[in-house]
């Protein structure tokens, strides 16, 4: 019972994984379903990016405002192995549906919440999404660029993944911790808590020494190796030299330049950190001199470690994603056909990969699932009339 992405991608990766996942929605859907329209572009455009948390999912919409749609919430978590939420706690609360209240009634159901800052604090029940609790309040935006520069704009789903992908492994432990004492538990995660993980090189530092150094202009990097260069067709790459001392020599052989091995500001890794911004300039004036396949040819020769910048529309073209699995044909339904799409980034090997479920579509498996669960048609009769389920 989520909306938007972290909770739903949780979920949305159990469901790649073969999970039966039923989205419990209200009335109106989840809001993610009217994403361009809530950007102001037009609300009938295809929703890839609610396809990728929701596909091969079971709909079921439920009003748990009305009487009987407690009721029958209560009768589908006594079925379940796992409930992922990323309600605020106190609307959870309001629906009888918190953690300890569950436990109570479930002892062996997997509690998943996912919040944007916990369970526990004075922000609780603060709304959030990523940019808020992930990328702004961890400090992740500020390290992004030089402290004079305004963060950057964040693209949508990045902190809240990682958020799903750490709720879906902390759900796997738990799971495997009910097969050996047959009780469930509460599993916790939160943007906030991800969002500093994430950038706990940093915050580490922080920690320990008092200070940690800002993110630097490119034509200031500390770490020359380990930059991005611009090639004479206006393609951007990185170069991965992080071990310095071992890379600088092929690189210098790659871009016809051996005698700045012998050079004193470039000759150990402390004074190329002090002449960086000579050795950058440097760089950029031999790196515009070819183009990137060119480069690419001279880098391979020389064993520079490097990786292209590449567009969207280059990455889902690129042969190596392709050849590992990085996508997946999602079947079509009657509301449409089906698409290619972004695979989950685990592959189980030995088990076929390649396809995912369809997106379902708002409350489509609503009255299926409700018989299945064993409720009979008087009783849906009941809930229709009471406005708990969809006439």
């Amino acid at each position: 019972m989520g909306v938007w992405v972290a909770g739903p991608s949780a979920a949305g990766v159990m469901a790649d994984w073969g999970a039966d996942v039923i989205k419990v929605e209200p009335p109106v859907g989840d809001p993610f379903r009217g994403l361009f329209g809530t950007l102001g572009y037009d609300s009938g455009l295809p929703n890839p990016p609610f396809a990728l948390d929701n596909r091969g999912k079971r709909s079921v919409v439920l009003d748990l405002q009305r009487p009987g749609g407690p009721e029958v919430m209560q009768r589908i978590l006594a079925t379940a192995d796992v409930f992922v939420t990323n309600l605020r706690p106190d609307a959870l609360e309001r629906l009888s549906l918190s953690p300890d209240e569950l436990a109570k009634r479930h002892p062996r159901l997997i509690y998943a919440s996912v919040t944007g800052y916990g369970l526990s604090g004075p922000d609780r029940n603060r709304p959030s999404y990523d940019v808020g609790a992930f990328w702004a309040r961890t400090g992740i935006a500020r390290q992004l660029v030089p402290p004079d520069t305004p963060p950057p704009g964040i693209r949508g789903g990045l902190g809240d993944h990682a958020t799903g992908l750490a709720t879906v492994a902390g759900v796997l432990a738990a799971l495997l911790e009910r097969e050996r004492t047959g009780r469930g538990r509460l599993v916790e995660t939160s943007l906030l808590r991800t969002g500093m993980y994430c950038l706990g090189w940093d915050l580490g530092i922080q920690l320990m020494l008092g200070k940690v150094a800002p993110a630097s202009p490119r034509e200031d990097n500390p770490a020359p190796l380990v930059n991005c260069y611009r090639s004479g067709d206006d393609r951007w790459f990185f170069l991965l030299g992080l071990e310095a001392d071992r890379h600088f020599p092929g690189l210098l052989r790659a871009i016809g330049r051996p005698e700045l091995a012998s050079d004193p500001r470039f000759s150990t890794a402390a004074a190329r950190r002090s002449s960086r911004a000579e050795l950058i300039a440097i760089l950029d004036q031999e790196f515009a001199k070819a183009d990137l396949d060119e480069w690419a040819k001279r880098f391979e020769a020389d064993d520079v470690w490097w990786a292209p910048a590449q567009t969207p529309a280059e990455a889902v073209e690129d042969p190596q994603a392709h050849a590992v699995g990085a996508f997946v044909d999602v079947e079509g339904t009657g509301e449409g056909p089906g698409f290619k799409a972004i695979a989950s980034p685990v592959h189980f090997h030995g088990i076929p990969q390649g396809h995912a479920g369809p997106v379902p579509g708002l409350g489509e498996h609503t009255e299926s699932f409700l018989a299945e669960l064993g409720l009979s048609p008087s009783e849906l009769d009941r809930l229709r009339q009471e406005g708990a389920i969809p006439s």
